[in-house]
């Protein structure tokens, strides 16, 4: 399968999916249960609506399936947002180009202050560089200044921005960038316009075509992420798995990530969710990639409930961000100028740690570092 099939593929499978994700009998989700190796029909079981009162088996596989690979150990992380100058019209984010709000994009200076404020917090060695679109300000030049600036205070540099070419990507692992998160929204195509209107966040087959970039750049890890209140999220989350899937086959060096962003509110706009997901169907989608894919990573961020958060931490989810800020220099430089969207955990990173603590769990603040890359 070429990566052009691929793409086609996803906009020809919408609807077929959808039904059949829908058409899951419980004899489906028991038979998928039982399995040792899992495919995508059986990830669509564990999805569907049968599969709703078959939770309890499925956290118990979820737990031990995630201890057997990663252990007591939740891996801690923090994002750093450099800057919501946005060239992009997404009608569910803070960041929106139409949105009047003050544009920062934080300098030099103003970047280290933000470190100095985040190894205050904790011991944090991973950090995630954030970003809205604005390619000409704050582009590829900017991007690469940022993650040198950032390097000598952490072991492990992710970024979370606009799709790049192959060869940025490149500088960026070059420059100490281990892994990339992307989240495509949704893989509606038919769709996708109505959400990302203007901007170049509105070319679907772009950002599509980022995660081969991603992978033919060389890069150690790769996040892959749908938002979660735009479309029927059974079937969104779906084709994320296929894409997971193609991407492990064509790019098996590299490691993988996953998200399920739920829709929050936000500064500057009205969207209302299409589709709202409660608690219990979060809780299934996560155990179904745990049982699906034992080997992924998933995090859960700071938009999720504290006591949520705490219920997860020791069935399936295997790393958590704590004391999120979502505006570019929350930390110190501007408080509270503009969250991308509002943050729902608001504790600490030791409040945090100590509500893993309680559970038995250990808190890894490091498990990588730059000299391996």
């Amino acid at each position: 399968m070429d990566r052009k099939e691929f793409a086609e593929e996803i906009v020809e499978q919408w609807e077929g999916t959808k039904q059949a994700i829908y058409a899951m009998t419980q004899g489906d989700v028991e038979r998928a249960l039982r399995k040792k190796r899992r495919g995508i029909e059986d990830f669509m079981a564990l999805v569907s609506p049968a599969a709703t009162s078959y939770l309890e088996q499925m956290a118990v596989l979820s737990r031990q399936y995630t201890l057997e690979r990663f252990g007591k150990t939740i891996r801690f992380y923090l994002p750093l947002y450099l800057t919501n100058s946005c060239i992009n019209h997404c009608v569910y984010c803070g960041f929106n180009h139409k949105n009047d709000i003050r544009r920062i994009i934080l300098s030099e200076e103003q970047i280290l202050r933000e470190v100095e404020a985040i190894k205050a917090m904790g011991d944090f060695h991973h950090v995630l560089l954030v970003t809205a679109e604005n390619p000409r300000e704050a582009g590829i030049d900017y991007l690469e200044r940022a993650v040198e600036l950032v390097r000598p205070y952490f072991s492990s540099i992710s970024v979370e921005v606009q799709p790049l070419g192959e060869e940025d990507y490149r500088r960026l692992g070059k420059a100490g960038v281990n892994a990339v998160y992307c989240y495509q929204e949704t893989y509606n195509q038919d769709r996708y316009k109505v959400y990302h209107p203007k901007g170049m966040k509105s070319k679907y087959a772009w950002r599509l075509e980022a995660f081969d970039r991603m992978g033919r750049a060389g890069m150690r890890k790769i996040g892959l992420g749908v938002l979660i209140g735009l479309e029927d999220w059974r079937t969104d989350v779906t084709l994320m798995a296929r894409h997971l899937r193609y991407l492990q086959r064509n790019y098996w060096q590299t490691l993988y990530s996953v998200s399920f962003p739920r829709i929050r509110p936000h500064t500057g706009g009205s969207f209302e969710p299409n589709v709202v997901m409660n608690d219990r169907e979060l809780a299934q989608l996560i155990f179904a990639f745990r049982i699906f894919d034992r080997d992924i990573e998933m995090t859960l961020s700071t938009r999720e409930r504290a006591s949520f958060r705490d219920h997860l931490t020791t069935l399936g989810i295997t790393s958590l961000s704590a004391g999120s800020k979502t505006d570019p220099g929350g930390y110190t430089v501007f408080r509270n100028e503009l969250e991308q969207w509002e943050i729902n955990d608001i504790r600490s990173p030791a409040e945090v740690a100590a509500a893993v603590h309680s559970q038995g769990y250990d808190v890894v603040w490091k498990d990588w570092d730059l000299s391996l890359q």
